[in-house]
C-alpha cells in the first residue's frame, strides 16, 4: 500500500506535554503542524508522581481542577529511620498530570493547521534537498511527511535522538495509587543506597485519603520497590491502579541539528534530584517555539542558527541548574548510612534549615547550594566527603567554573 506524503511546516513526534505545550505556543501562527504520538489516547499511560514547584501556574495558566493538593511540607527519611521535615515558601502542587497533558492537547488540536495523529509511531527521518534548500523526510508507521524542522519530544528512549547519535542514560519508575492514612500535607522521600539513583516516594493526591507510592532506580526496581512497600508496610495487592515509565538521567543533551531540535525527556531536561521536568520543558518550549518562528521568518534553519537561538538560551536559562542537580545526585549516590545520619544531624543542629527555607528552589538549586556552602559545619563535611570522592571534587569545580562563580 502506497504510503501518504504529507507537506508541512512543523512536524513534532511526541504528544505529551512538551509536544503539547509546544504546539499550543505554535498554534497562534500560520504554520502547518503535524504532532506524531504513538498512543491512542493523549495523556495515557499515565507515568507520573505529580508534584510540581508553584512556579508551574506563574508559567503557565492552569486549570484548578488540575491542582489536585498542595503540600506544606518534605520529610526526607533516611536509610536507618531517621528524617528531617524542610518547610517554607515553595508548597508545590500536585497535579492531575493527564489533565495537564490534554489542556494544551485540547487548546491545539482545533486549530485547522494542526493535525494530530494518533496511534501512529515515528520510524526514521533523512535529509532531503529540494530547490537548494534542505528538508527533513520522515516516515512513520502510516505516513511520509516533509517539514522544514523536526522536534523530537518522544521521551526518554526518542527515536529521534538516537538517530541523531544522542541517548540518555536512564532509571526505570514504578508507582501504585493506594487509599492511606498518611499525612496529607506532606510528600515523603525515602533514601536508601538499594536505590541510590533516586528515591522512594509517597505524595498525597489531596482527596479520598488517596496516596501515589513509587520508587526509581537503575537496577532491581521491582526487588526494591517490594522491600519498600514491607518497609511501610503496604500490601501491593490493596492498590487501586499501578503504573511504571522511565525517567532520563543526567543532564541536559546536545539539543540543536540542522533543521532539528529535542525538547523535554528527549533532551534530558529533568532534575536528577527528584526526576520531574515539567517547569523545565515548559522553559525550554518557549525558547524553542520563538526558534521555531523566527526560523521561518528569517528561513534559517541551520544548527548554528537553533543553537544559537534555541540551545544557548536553554543552556544558560536551565542547563546550568541541571548540572547542579546532576551534581546533587551524584553527591547522594555515594552517600553511605553514615552519611545521610550525619548530614541530616548537621542540618538538625545549625541554622541549614532556615537557609533551606529561605532559599530552597525545586527548580532552580544553584542559590541554595552555594549558600550551604557559606555554612562551615556543611562545608566541612562536604570537603571531607568530597575529598574521599574525588572524581565529584573534580566536577563540582568543573561545574563552579561554567556557573562562573
Amino acid at each position: 500500500m502506497e504510503q501518504i506524503i504529507e507537506n508541512v511546516d512543523v512536524c513534532i513526534i511526541g504528544g505529551s506535554i512538551a509536544g503539547n505545550y509546544l504546539t499550543y505556543l505554535l498554534s497562534k501562527s500560520n504554520l502547518i503542524i503535524a504532532v506524531i504520538e504513538e498512543h491512542k489516547e493523549i495523556g495515557l499511560p499515565f507515568q507520573c508522581a505529580g508534584i510540581i514547584s508553584q512556579k508551574l501556574t506563574q508559567l503557565i495558566d492552569v486549570p484548578d481542577d488540575i491542582i489536585l493538593n498542595r503540600v506544606k511540607i518534605a520529610k526526607i527519611v533516611a536509610p536507618s529511620g531517621k528524617f528531617i521535615k524542610l518547610s517554607g515558601d515553595e508548597q508545590p502542587y500536585i497535579i492531575d498530570r493527564i489533565a495537564l497533558d490534554r489542556w494544551f492537547y485540547e487548546k491545539a488540536k482545533n486549530n485547522k493547521k494542526i493535525n494530530y495523529y494518533l496511534d501512529e509511531k515515528f520510524k526514521s527521518f533523512k535529509y532531503i534537498v529540494k530547490n537548494h534548500q534542505k528538508f527533513v523526510l520522515i516516515e512513520t508507521s502510516k505516513r511520509s511527511l516533509i517539514t522544514k524542522i523536526l522536534i523530537g519530544c518522544d521521551g526518554p528512549l526518542s527515536t529521534v535522538a538516537k538517530l541523531l547519535g544522542v541517548e540518555n542514560n536512564i532509571i526505570t519508575a514504578t508507582q501504585i495509587r493506594i487509599k492511606g492514612s498518611f499525612n496529607k500535607n506532606e510528600a515523603m522521600m525515602f533514601f536508601d543506597p538499594r536505590w541510590k539513583e533516586l528515591f522512594g516516594w509517597i505524595v498525597p493526591e489531596g482527596k479520598n485519603n488517596i496516596y501515589r507510592i513509587g520508587l526509581a532506580s537503575a537496577e532491581n526496581v521491582q526487588k526494591n520497590f517490594k522491600i519498600f512497600l514491607n518497609r511501610l508496610g503496604i500490601n501491593i495487592q490493596d492498590k487501586l491502579d499501578q503504573q511504571g515509565g522511565i525517567i532520563p538521567y543526567g543532564s541536559m543533551n546536545k539539543i540543536a541539528f540542522d533543521n532539528i531540535l529535542l525538547l523535554g525527556d528527549s533532551a534530558c531536561q529533568v532534575k536528577a534530584t527528584t526526576g520531574g521536568g515539567i517547569v523545565m520543558l515548559i522553559t525550554g518550549a518557549k525558547y524553542a517555539a520563538n526558534c521555531i518562528l523566527k526560523s521561518f521568518k528569517e528561513n534559517n534553519f541551520s544548527k548554528k542558527f537553533i543553537k544559537s537561538n534555541y540551545e544557548i538560551p536553554c543552556s544558560t536559562a536551565i542547563g546550568k541548574q541541571l548540572k547542579i542537580h546532576y551534581l546533587i545526585r551524584s553527591v547522594f549516590e555515594r552517600f553511605t548510612e553514615d552519611d545521610f545520619d550525619t548530614f541530616f544531624q548537621i542540618i538538625k543542629s545549625s541554622n541549614v534549615e532556615q537557609i533551606i527555607s529561605l532559599y530552597g528552589d525545586m527548580d532552580f538549586p544553584r542559590n541554595l547550594v552555594f549558600k550551604l556552602l557559606k555554612n562551615s559545619m556543611v562545608f566541612k563535611f562536604l570537603l571531607k566527603f568530597l575529598k574521599e570522592n574525588p572524581f565529584l571534587l573534580f566536577k563540582l569545580v568543573k561545574i563552579l567554573i561554567d556557573q562562573r562563580i
